[in-house]
């Protein structure tokens, strides 16, 4: 089938593309390169340079007529939408609805919107979260994907418009870009690899970091190729439902850079403290058993195994 790829140059989008590629599918790109780089791009791909917010884009959905639009192009820091939440929602918002008013036009049969479990739910006491869990978003990142989520079921429930919505953990893998809050294992290498020592953000009582639910980037890819034809009109939880604190990530990291010649010097075993940022969640683990029973989705990466996967590629 075809395949409309926003974002498609970026960490997760690329990885994206290569999986569908691999699948046979034909893919089309749309990227506007902010974040995304062009080196990312799959040579079996169609791009075009493009931001999802332009009047172009219609032009590109009336040659290419695709059969589904995979969005995965955002604002995507949560303290840069707390800094400027009017360019959070431009992006987020009104590029969400420019694809969708052209997937009516051109008659795509199914949208995957990529939103976010460790943004949407926001603080909860038990942990794993699960999608029946009421969302409490505490950023403008968060809300905008929350609304975003609403303006889907609007076009399924007025137009018939399927979708499937990913709701992600805190992925990670090769390519990732060493910025923000959402980098922190790339973030992590790239310093480690320059003998930067980092920097772990924390809240008092949270000595050790926050806790996240670190998912990798190929688990991701097998969740985009299954919601092709699964998960009609659900929400889905995608991660590892594990917590895991930035500074046991940051040991990891440590250990495996070690084993091969980096930052052996004893001043990095005492990572740099700071404090928790504007729209910090505390803890964030997701539940992933409806991912199961929808797609047939479990991840077959584990932490330490991602992670070796990532090093090794980022040392290549």
């Amino acid at each position: 089938m075809k395949i409309l790829v926003t974002g498609g140059a970026g960490f997760i989008g690329s990885n994206v593309v290569d999986g569908y590629v691999r699948e046979g599918h034909e893919v089309i790109v749309v990227d506007n390169l902010y974040t995304g780089r062009i080196e990312n791009l799959n040579p079996g791909a169609r791009f075009y340079l493009l931001d999802v917010r332009s009047e172009e884009l219609g032009k590109v959905f009336e040659i290419e007529r695709p059969d589904i639009v995979n969005h995965h192009a955002a604002q995507m820091s949560v303290p840069a939408s707390v800094d400027d939440p009017a360019f959070d929602a431009d992006v987020n918002i009104m590029g969400l609805i420019n694809l969708l008013q052209n997937s009516i036009r051109y008659e795509a049969r199914k949208f995957i919107f990529i939103s976010s479990g460790g943004a949407i739910y926001g603080e909860k006491e038990d942990l794993p979260i699960s999608e029946s869990d009421e969302p409490q978003p505490l950023s403008p990142y968060a809300v905008t994907k929350l609304a975003s989520e609403s303006y889907l079921g609007f076009y399924r429930h007025q137009y018939g418009l399927d979708y499937t919505v990913l709701r992600y953990a805190n992925i990670y893998g090769p390519r990732q870009v060493p910025h923000a809050e959402a980098g922190v294992v790339s973030i992590f290498v790239n310093m480690l690899r320059h003998g930067e020592v980092p920097v772990i953000y924390h809240y008092p009582d949270q000595p050790d970091g926050m806790t996240r639910d670190y998912c990798y980037v190929g688990d991701v890819v097998r969740a985009n190729v299954l919601a092709l034809e699964r998960g009609s009109g659900e929400a889905l939880n995608i991660g590892t439902s594990v917590e895991t604190t930035t500074g046991e990530l940051y040991r990891i990291i440590l250990e495996l850079m070690r084993s091969r010649g980096y930052a052996t010097d004893a001043v990095f075993d005492r990572p740099r403290k700071g404090a928790a940022r504007s729209g910090d969640l505390r803890r964030s683990a997701l539940n992933i058993e409806k991912a199961w029973r929808a797609l047939g989705w479990r991840p077959e990466y584990g932490l330490r195994e991602g992670l070796e996967e990532t090093i090794l590629n980022e040392l290549a």
